[in-house]
Parts: structure tokens; sequence; C-alpha cells
């Protein structure tokens, strides 16, 4: 966090980093400061929803290439938004957050009706396939309702690729009640999702309602993905990398993962946005291009294991 607000398009001295957190923006520099600390903190509490997101999902559908990116989960938030926007004339920034989550919600019942269809159910790689396709048609739709309103196509530009740029603390006040909802809910469902992870019959066995768990534990995920894409658009891969980043730190025990894919979650998003404002210096590259650049590698690498081929 520190790092983001010493290093961007204009180099800040540490002291200045220190002066503008005690509120001073009296020089150039102290004012860059300023103007980065609700970004960092955006940039934080996205990165912590996307990766603790991204646990969830894959530790209710017991599948090691689950998130909200890859399972169509943002895309769908997205174009529930820019349809609202675009027909209905929405403006209130609750009601974004309100309607992406509806959005996400409707996604993530589509790609796993799609993703169980025909025999074996809902595997890993046909929930994967589901989602990319229904990711891609979403993204369709979004470019053609967009392109056609000059009105909003460049105000959606940029957040069709996903950023933290322009964050406000009025925006991260809107967003937060909506995220503490998410968080509490994914982090309650964690003793639920270990049993999960036994198998639903045996969990059942071990006195866990299934359905309340699994319902209790996506709901939360879908609140937490709705919520970012609202405000920081649709960032993908952090909920693919992290939670699996985090097993090898921690084990795959939920009363831990899910609190440090938080942490690396945050961690990841806040870095991937430094590097963004320093590779190409006066310009920036938003953070979703940086994180579609490490989690494309990444999630061949997982496709390609063997242990997941095989499911």
């Amino acid at each position: 966090m520190v790092s983001s607000l010493a290093f961007g398009s204009r180099a800040v001295a540490w002291s200045d980093v220190w002066a503008a957190l005690g509120g001073a923006d009296d020089t150039l520099e102290q004012a860059a400061a300023t103007k980065r600390i609700p970004r960092t903190v955006l940039a934080v509490v996205i990165g912590g929803a996307l990766g603790l997101a991204g646990a969830v999902m894959q530790g209710v559908t017991r599948n090691p290439l689950a998130d909200p990116g890859i399972l169509g989960v943002n895309m769908g938030a997205s174009l529930a938004v820019v349809s609202a926007v675009a027909f209905f004339g929405l403006t209130s920034p609750t009601g974004y957050i309100w309607v992406a989550t509806a959005g996400a919600a409707v996604s993530a019942l589509f790609v796993y009706v799609v993703g169980a269809l025909g025999r074996g159910g809902a595997t890993p790689l046909k929930l994967a396939l589901a989602g990319a396709a229904t990711s891609a048609a979403f993204a369709s739709l979004v470019s053609a309702v967009v392109l056609p309103r000059n009105d909003i196509a460049g105000s959606f530009r940029l957040w069709q690729i996903g950023g933290v740029g322009g964050a406000s603390f009025e925006r991260i006040g809107h967003v937060l009640p909506f995220l503490v909802a998410g968080f509490a809910l994914c982090l309650l469902s964690a003793r639920g999702l270990n049993s999960l992870a036994l198998g639903d019959e045996l969990a059942a066995g071990l006195g866990e309602r299934v359905a309340v768990v699994r319902s209790v534990a996506a709901l939360g995920a879908v609140v937490l993905c709705g919520a970012s894409t609202a405000v920081a658009g649709p960032i993908a891969f952090v909920g693919l990398v992290v939670p699996h980043a985090c097993r090898l730190l921690i084990g795959v025990d939920h009363r831990w993962l899910l609190p440090f894919s938080v942490l690396l979650g945050a961690s990841l998003l806040t870095a991937a946005d430094v590097v963004g404002r320093v590779v190409a210096r006066p310009a920036e590259i938003d953070v979703g291009i940086v994180t579609a650049l490490i989690g494309a590698p990444f999630f061949i690498y997982i496709v390609r294991r063997q242990k997941v081929r095989a499911l």
C-alpha cells in the first residue's frame, strides 16, 4: 500500500507520502500521494473481495478452475449494468451495485445449469467451457449495447477493461456495505465448505445442511463479484490465482484459506496496479490487463495438469 502511494507516473518521496497520510497536500508530490490514497484503498478491498470470491467458488463447485471471470460471473454483472444504463437510464451508484449483483447471480446460475447438462454433471472442465462461452457471448452483447451509444461509450470503454483509476472515498462508501455483507457470508461459510470438500453425502452425514451451506456461500461470492464489478469493472483471474497460491502456503482448510485469500488478493491487485502505473509512464496500463497477463498462463497451467484433465 505504501508503494502504491509512492510510485506511479510521478515518483513521490517517502517524506511526502507520510505527509500526505497526515493530510498535507501543500506540494505537487503530496497532492499526488493524497489522490492515490482512495485508489489504493479501492485496490485493496476489490482485490480482497475477488480473491475471497474465487476461493469460495472453488469450494462450492469443487472446481479448481472456478473464477468469477472464467465462469462468466463478472461479465454477467457487466452486461446487466450496461443494459440498465443504456435502456433504463440508471444513474444511482447504489443501483449500479444492485443491478450488477443481480446480473452476476443470473449469470452464475446460467453457467452452472449449462455446465451440468449431459453425462457426468457439472465437471470442472464443462463449467470452465460453459463459463468461457458465456463470457464471450456477454462481452459481445456488451459491445453491441455500448457501441451505438456515443453518450455512454466513452465512460464504459475503460470500465470494461477493469481498473481502479478515478477512485474516490464516495465510491468506496457506496460499495462498502455490500462488500462487508459478502465478506461476512463467505467467511461464515468456511466450516461448511470444509464439509462440502468431502462430498455432499458425507457432508450431510456429518450434519451439514448441504443446500443451505452451498446457497449462502454462493450468495456471498455473487455479492462480492457484483459489487466489485460495479465499482471497478470486470477484473479477471484474481480469483483463480489467489486460492491456489494460498493452498500452497497454508493448506486446504477454508478457515485459514478464506482469510489468506483476502490478504493475498488485496496484495496482488494492489501490486498489479502499481506495475501498470510504472511500466508505461506517463501513461497507465489498467489493472485488468495486468492481472490477465498474470492469470492467463496460470489458467493454462492448471488446465494442463494431469489431475485436472482427468476430472
